[in-house]
């Protein structure tokens, strides 16, 4: 009998501890080439910004370690290290160069489990090259041998590689070799022992009018079960856009299947990637960081959606049941929503505004990701100056809590806008306000 009750009572504290709801968590994102100069080569920076999240209440950083120039700021053996990134200093857009020997990622796993701080890989994923100003930089630039690798655009004067018309450095996200050569960076960074989580950052195509090359016709072409196509014609004019999709009379014949195309390629290589960081650490916290306007997220090619979203009966313009399929939310454990909406546009049920982006992906994605935390850009918000600093302080409060009920917490982009506007008070007030539940 004494043993029944001990069964009974340890069953029940096992079904008490499971009936716990999930902990709720406040990401702060870090992005490499903003905050590059403060840095790139001191500890005692990190050490600091990050003492500051830890106090204002975050509770996990995303270290950008894969910029978009494509090199890498983590230990590898498949990746180039990144030389220097553009950056602001003393005013002006100048080169940052990294002197530095020690571990950049490595640093801010280890300051921040000191601080009580889980830290995550942020990874810009399809990106491979910067061209500005200051030169070109990165992989696509430096090999090559890489050519094929770009992505081809659509334009009205023809079908060009990236590196010919002063387009995105963006890999093609269909070929094999490029997504062979993504794997073994993504194996070589879940090898960090002691790193949380991967965040993968535009896994997506470059836009509507990207891929065109003659290896994503050939897989269409595979995938529809077909021998010959117009192309682009078949799928969409010569040129368009995102704009030019949104008038039904440019869709081609194929414009449907080839949006359930675009989304079955990324779906399947984050499956990969899942997989892939999983079995090399099988406690990694793996996900993506995606944009909350789900209605547009056709432009690039993605269903970040639970599978079981039936997408084609809210969106049946661009989405089918085929597309549905392709959402990709079960193969992570947690998501990143951009709540990107103006500092005048917190509150509210529909996109365009942080607490509907928030709630909106929430109802998308359900129980198939057990993380889903959004969150506003708050520097990049009011790009025509509409609101004073005192209107903008306070939409950082309210954003916290706007978001941290809408879903599963809070995500901010970025440190480096905390930092310029001085805003750790107001984020550490927003917390504060959301924590008292």
């Amino acid at each position: 009998m004494k043993r029944f009750f001990t069964i009974l009572a340890a069953a029940l504290l096992l079904l008490s501890s499971c009936s716990k709801p999930q902990e709720k968590r406040l990401y702060i994102w870090v992005d490499a080439m903003a905050n590059f100069p403060d840095f790139a080569n001191s500890k005692e920076n990190i050490r600091r910004d990050l003492t500051l999240a830890k106090e204002a209440g975050f509770t996990d950083v995303v270290v950008d370690i894969r910029p978009t120039c494509g090199d890498v700021l983590y230990r590898s053996e498949t990746g180039h290290q990144v030389e220097w990134l553009g950056a602001v200093m003393d005013g002006k857009w100048s080169r940052c160069y990294r002197t530095a020997d020690w571990d950049y990622l490595g640093a801010f796993i280890e300051i921040g489990h000191e601080l009580g701080l889980r830290v995550h890989a942020g990874f810009n994923t399809f990106m491979a090259g910067d061209e500005d100003s200051l030169g070109i930089n990165g992989l696509l630039f430096r090999d090559a041998d890489k050519r094929d690798w770009a992505t081809c655009y659509s334009l009205k004067d023809g079908i060009h590689n990236a590196l010919d018309c002063k387009m995105f450095a963006f890999f093609n996200p269909a070929n094999p070799e490029v997504q062979q050569y993504l794997l073994k960076l993504i194996e070589e960074l879940a090898a960090y022992k002691d790193l949380d989580g991967i965040v993968l950052d535009r896994c997506r195509y470059a836009g509507l009018n990207a891929d065109f090359s003659e290896l994503s016709k050939q897989q269409f072409m595979e995938y529809m079960g077909v021998d010959s196509i117009r192309w682009p014609e078949d799928v969409l004019p010569a040129g368009a856009t995102y704009w030019d999709a949104l008038d039904v009379k440019n869709h081609g014949p194929y414009f449907k299947q080839w949006c359930a195309y675009r989304a079955k390629v990324i779906h399947d290589f984050v499956e990969k990637a899942s997989k892939v960081a999983h079995k090399v650490h099988p406690d990694i916290t793996f996900g993506v960081y995606v944009g909350g306007w789900y209605s547009q997220y056709f432009d690039v090619g993605v269903n970040w959606a639970s599978p079981d979203y039936d997408a084609a009966k809210d969106f049946p313009m661009w989405a089918s049941e085929e597309l549905s399929r392709y959402g990709y939310a079960d193969h992570c454990d947690h998501m990143l929503i951009g709540a990107y909406a103006s500092p005048a546009a917190v509150y509210g049920d529909k996109e365009w505004t942080m607490e509907g982006f928030c709630r909106l992906a929430k109802e998308k994605i359900g129980d198939a990701c057990p993380i889903v935390c959004g969150g506003p850009d708050v520097g990049n918000w009011d790009p025509k100056n509409l609101y004073d600093k005192e209107f903008e302080d306070q939409a950082v409060v309210n954003s916290v809590k706007a978001c941290y009920d809408a879903c599963d917490g809070y995500f901010l982009f970025d440190m480096i806008h905390l930092k310029k506007a001085h805003r750790w008070e107001e984020v550490g007030q927003g917390i504060n306000l959301a924590l008292q539940q």
